[in-house]
């Protein structure tokens, strides 16, 4: 399931080639034809990311909610005015593990720059920020998705799947496949299911956010684990972070959360405000620190050398030796080191 960090990705690209822009809207698939019937023809007036859910603002007081779960994606085409902090050199946006085309660059030859770093799945996860660039791509974003073949510049491009819903300006293209939630909502309904989830580090007051978090988890004898992967509690937290942020605190995830000390909650809240900025900016779910410029690099370039504990079942611990633990704790996976756990 997309971590919080690519649901505002994908918000900021929807930021950059749809709003102010007057929609054109279908459901190829059917099953959200009455949806985009009402969405066809209406401006797109802002965006905004909340944890794992986006909802996109529309005239006429109309929300689209969307949240895509375990097995959704957003897959972009056409024009795309594409920030360098939300996509790599090579057209395609969001962790290792998502895929996508380029068609066509319209930057010199079209090749990453020399500096780029590409991971094992191909991602350019080093851009820096700076000024938008315009790009004829075929790109996929999402998580635990397989990759689509290169569709050449047909315009409009061709329905691949079941598309949900597509979304179209003159010259750019989004279409949803596979989401847990995909709805209209009056402006009531959307605060109703913003007020729902936790505190987002990106989203609101950073001080009410924090105390928000700290008071939910405080009050709570339920283990820490489960707790960050609550989103009601926090969002955007999943699985990969979960088990790191633990781990960087030196957690012992079965803590009731009532007994995890304020002092340690609030420093879980900060690490989750900077990884997820890191997140954002990257691309990755970056969680080590102190690393020369090489390790960066190699880090960079491959998920397992850039994660403390997570999918490292078996193996030593960086720190002490030990092996890191795997069990499940609400239906999820669940790494950690019994020692530096402790």
């Amino acid at each position: 399931m997309p971590e919080g960090h690519s649901v505002h990705r994908i918000a900021r690209q929807f930021d950059r080639n749809f709003v102010g822009k007057t929609l054109r809207a279908s459901s190829p698939q059917g099953r959200f034809a009455e949806g985009a019937a009402v969405l066809d023809g209406r401006e797109a007036l802002r965006v905004q990311a909340v944890g794992k859910q986006m909802f996109l603002e529309t005239e006429g007081d109309v929300w689209l909610r969307v949240h895509l779960g375990l097995y959704g994606a957003w897959d972009f085409a056409g024009d795309i005015i594409v920030d360098p902090t939300i996509a790599a050199a090579n057209g395609r946006m969001g962790q290792t593990n998502q895929r996508g085309t380029v068609v066509e660059e319209e930057q010199g030859d079209g090749a990453p720059s020399a500096d780029a770093i590409l991971d094992d799945a191909g991602e350019n996860s080093l851009s820096s920020i700076g000024a938008p660039r315009r790009t004829r791509v075929h790109v996929r974003m999402s998580e635990q998705t397989k990759g689509l073949a290169d569709e050449g510049l047909e315009w409009p491009p061709p329905v691949v799947g079941q598309v949900r819903l597509r979304l179209m300006t003159d010259i750019t293209a989004a279409d949803l496949r596979g989401p847990t939630a995909c709805v209209l909502q009056t402006p009531e309904e959307m605060l109703a299911s913003v007020a729902k989830l936790g505190p987002d580090p990106l989203v609101g007051d950073p001080v009410e956010n924090e105390e928000r978090f700290v008071r939910a988890v405080r009050r709570k004898p339920t283990a820490i684990a489960l707790l960050l992967m609550d989103q009601a509690v926090v969002s955007g937290i999943g699985n990969v972070y979960r088990a790191e942020m633990l781990f960087r605190q030196g957690l012992n995830p079965h803590t009731p959360g009532r007994e995890v000390p304020e002092d340690v909650v609030r420093a879980l809240w900060y690490d989750w405000v900077r990884l997820l900025a890191i997140g954002v900016e990257t691309g990755q779910m970056m969680t080590m620190d102190d690393l020369s410029a090489a390790q960066y690099r190699a880090a960079m370039a491959n998920r397992n050398d850039r994660h403390w504990v997570y999918h490292r079942a078996g193996l030593p611990c960086r720190i002490c030796g030990t092996e890191i633990a795997l069990e499940e704790i609400g239906a999820r996976k669940l790494y950690w080191c019994p020692r530096c756990q402790a």
